[in-house]
């Protein structure tokens, strides 16, 4: 096996925790350091414990120590996010960016990752955890038929909502919107989350409608044949993604529900919303960490 290229996350709370756990078992990625602000954090306890290096004076930390990492994962907020990735660039850092900040282009991977175009970016957004769960349905739609509308509802456990999600909800809905015409390929949009208190906490669940341009019920088996090759796509490596009931077409519209449980890493269960987005990201930069080693790097 070819060597490991190092990465570190910026962002000590529950997303980093968690993608932290999931790195450790990557056969690409050699997590190094998790990086805060808070000292007493515990999360970079947590790093400490697996013996990382936990750096808790933020992207200041990372640039006196550039040698920890060639891809850096940005889970912190996308306030924070605008003012990493100019330092991350020049520091020679790939960035894979959980935030809705929307700096980089839109990466969803079940839909648009591409071996061949990462080497030329430098920094890529994975939209949100709804649009991670509902892009690839918009998409599979639209792969059989014109996509004049695409709605998403994305309901969330109020408990897996931590505050980095409560301060970016408005990016939430204008990012998650724009990727589902971006890449999903829907010609208008419209994104909304909301947070459940239900308890016990009720898994991530997402309802699409999409509008056609033509009649989706002549075209049943089709759209029904991509729906169910992208839900196999995305249980690659998401496997808790699933129908939460049947897809149903109905004249020109298509409308699709799934729940996404979540691999229990380090967040529970019930915070599949975190897991997909996480998961993605780990995707995405074993993608990455395979084209640098192809061309030799490696620090």
């Amino acid at each position: 096996m070819s060597e490991k290229i190092k990465c570190a996350i910026i962002g000590s709370g529950n997303i980093g925790t968690d993608l932290m756990m999931k790195l450790l078992r990557s056969e690409h990625l050699e997590v190094t350091a998790l990086i805060g602000i808070d000292p007493e954090s515990k999360g970079l306890k947590r790093a400490e414990a697996y013996g990382l290096t936990a750096i808790s004076n933020g992207i200041e930390g990372l640039k006196e120590n550039p040698e920890l990492a060639d891809v850096v994962y940005e889970a912190t907020s996308a306030k924070a996010h605008m003012h990493n990735a100019p330092v991350l660039k020049s520091l020679g850092m790939k960035a894979v960016d959980l935030t809705p900040a929307a700096i980089g282009p839109f990466l969803v991977p079940a839909v648009n990752l591409r071996e061949e175009e990462i080497p030329h970016m430098d920094n890529v957004n994975m939209v949100t955890c709804g649009g991670q769960a509902t892009i690839p349905m918009v998409h599979a739609v639209s792969k059989v038929l014109d996509v004049d509308y695409a709605e998403i509802v994305a309901s969330i456990s109020s408990q897996s909502a931590g505050p980095g999600t409560r301060q970016n909800i408005d990016e939430f809905t204008e990012t998650t919107a724009a990727a589902i015409k971006e890449v999903g390929g829907a010609r208008d949009s419209k994104a909304i989350i909301t947070l459940n208190p239900a308890d016990p906490p009720i898994l991530m669940r997402n309802t699409i409608h999409v509008q056609t341009a033509g009649d989706a019920e002549s075209k049943s088996e089709e759209i029904m044949q991509s729906l169910d090759q992208m839900l196999t796509t995305v249980q690659g490596y998401v496997p808790g993604y699933r129908y939460k009931a049947s897809p149903v077409i109905k004249g020109n519209v298509v409308t699709i529900s799934v729940e996404v449980e979540g691999n229990g890493d380090f967040l529970p269960e019930y915070a599949g919303n975190l897991d997909i987005i996480t998961s993605a990201a780990v995707r995405t930069g074993e993608v990455i960490a395979k084209s640098l080693a192809s061309k030799g790097v490696a620090k």
